[in-house]
């Protein structure tokens, strides 16, 4: 029966992650257990099971925060998304959170790679990276990210 449930999962795609987005996504992750544990859970599992390099050895079709993101659903419809922190989300302009199941099952993806995930409506879904624009040395870097200011 172990052998069943075991094949009922689907194996999660390898994950590359650079060090900067790490370490910032972790004190997100703490930072917001109290308040949303299921989606700070979901984070840091992502992150423990990361490869964590150097900024600059993160692969350019690899999705960082920051990143454009065009997927494809499995109901064969395209999106394009930006991946941000919480305080810079904003769904009319494509700006998904990380703090969300979808922008945590984007990050670290490359293109090609196919992730399932479930929605907070406890639906699964899965998507297909087709393309990542990394647009961090257009945005003039981040603003600050202290704790207080992950969540504004």
């Amino acid at each position: 029966m172990k052998i069943m449930k075991h094949l009922k999962k689907p194996r999660r795609p390898a994950i590359v992650i650079g060090r900067t987005d790490y370490e910032r996504l972790n004190n997100l992750a703490f930072a917001a257990a109290d308040r949303i544990p299921e989606i700070s859970d979901g984070l840091l599992i992502e992150l423990e099971r990361a490869r964590v390099v150097a900024d600059v050895s993160v692969p350019k079709n690899v999705v960082r925060m920051g990143s454009s993101v065009e997927y494809e659903t499995d109901t064969g419809d395209v999106r394009t998304v930006t991946l941000v922190f919480p305080g810079d989300a904003d769904i009319a302009e494509g700006k998904i959170s990380v703090l969300t199941p979808i922008g945590t099952a984007l990050l670290g993806l490359a293109v090609g790679q196919t992730m399932d995930w479930t929605a907070r409506d406890d639906r699964r879904h899965k998507l297909t990276v087709s393309a990542v624009t990394d647009h961090r040395t257009n945005m003039g870097g981040f603003r600050s990210t202290a704790t207080s200011d992950l969540f504004t």
